[in-house]
């Protein structure tokens, strides 16, 4: 139902947050990870369902077969408009619609789905009369109607930063807002470039330079829209949970086709020059952690921090011309150290071009992280 057809904005943002009560008081679902997870997940497969039926027509006008990712009794119409039985829609999740996912193969995209939904137990609602109640809330929206969509990303971005401000593990799901939108001011990515992010947790950092490539250059091309959709987004997420956050949060800023994948960056060989190098890098690596002994082999200086891995990482992975640019948040001090730090710093100020070190303020990323960054 779109917005035009009665559906305002206030009872669509009401509808949502009624989806999350729902969710909340689930067996299943009481914590604030589990019932953004599972909503992430229902919202989703209705925008895959919504955005296949445009894949599916424009292939028709081009006189093109389209195979559908989900289809038969996996597509949305087919399951979640259904009158299950309560116990027998729960079996459905369980046995066909959750396997279905776990083993879809054939391009990145299928690849990239199921990735996010294998190695680990997809959260799913104890009682099927909860996720009957919420599919109705959800089937309300009508993702080819930019009004619904506008209001449910701004519920969406509200909950990733409840994630962020309730669990206090989750600074790998959000960075403030205020932080990303500086560093892409900053960075100014330009229609055209290519945007990488290599640790892009719930996608904020290429939902920004989308809507900032989007704002700056309003009278695009066919084809630059098309770049801008299918050739610009690049992420690298290592946690599955992330990744479906990362995946739902670009599709409702409207990236249909991001380049998003499950894998750990580091293990990547750094080396030698990569073969896939881009024009610009924006990203909130991990701050702590400790990599083993064969990923630290992956570098030209060995380290056992992460956040010095990244560097290393960002460095190979920028185009080698003028004009290619960086913004990382790091813990600051992180350009003071010695020993491996003091090499990678020789590196990096002698091969680049360091134009500002910003401190940010101290509680920044709080409460799920103390540490002060730049």
């Amino acid at each position: 139902m779109a917005l035009t057809n009665g559906q305002t904005r206030e009872t669509l943002a009401s509808d949502m947050w009624q989806a999350c009560k729902i969710l909340r008081r689930d067996n299943n679902c009481g914590g604030v990870m589990e019932y953004i997870e599972h909503l992430a997940w229902l919202l989703f497969l209705r925008f895959l369902d919504a955005q296949e039926e445009i894949w599916q027509t424009e292939a028709a006008l081009e006189g093109k077969a389209y195979q559908r990712i989900l289809e038969g009794d996996l597509a949305w119409t087919n399951w979640a408009r259904k009158d299950w039985p309560a116990d027998d829609l729960i079996q459905f999740v369980h046995t066909r619609l959750i396997p279905s996912l776990q083993n879809l193969h054939g391009d990145p995209f299928r690849e990239t789905i199921s990735s996010i939904f294998s190695e680990r137990d997809v959260v799913v609602c104890a009682s099927g009369y909860n996720l009957k109640d919420v599919l109705k809330l959800v089937d309300e929206i009508d993702f080819l109607n930019q009004d619904d969509v506008y209001t449910v990303s701004h519920v969406y971005e509200t909950l990733l930063k409840r994630l962020g401000n309730e669990n206090k593990v989750a600074g790998e799901f959000y960075t403030p807002r205020p932080i990303i939108r500086f560093m892409v001011e900053v960075i100014d990515p330009q229609s055209g470039e290519t945007v990488y992010d290599p640790a892009c947790g719930s996608g904020g950092f290429l939902a920004a330079a989308f809507d900032h490539i989007r704002s700056h250059n309003s009278k695009r091309t066919v084809e630059q829209d098309v770049f801008l959709q299918t050739r610009t987004f690049y992420g690298n997420e290592k946690k599955a949970v992330p990744a479906l956050l990362g995946m739902m949060n670009l599709a409702l800023h409207g990236v249909t086709a991001p380049k998003l994948r499950r894998r750990n960056t580091l293990e990547e060989p750094m080396k030698t020059t990569p073969t896939e190098r881009f024009d610009v890098v924006l990203t909130n690596p991990p701050f702590g952690g400790t990599e083993n002994e064969a990923v630290q082999d992956n570098f030209p200086v060995k380290s056992n921090a992460t956040k010095l891995l990244f560097i290393e990482h960002i460095m190979k992975k920028l185009k080698s011309v003028p004009g290619k640019r960086c913004a990382i948040v790091v813990p600051e001090g992180t350009l003071f150290g010695g020993g491996a730090f003091a090499t990678v710093k020789k590196d990096l100020l002698e091969q680049f071009n360091l134009f500002m070190v910003g401190s940010l303020p101290p509680g920044s990323f709080a409460p799920y992280a103390d540490v002060k960054t730049a």
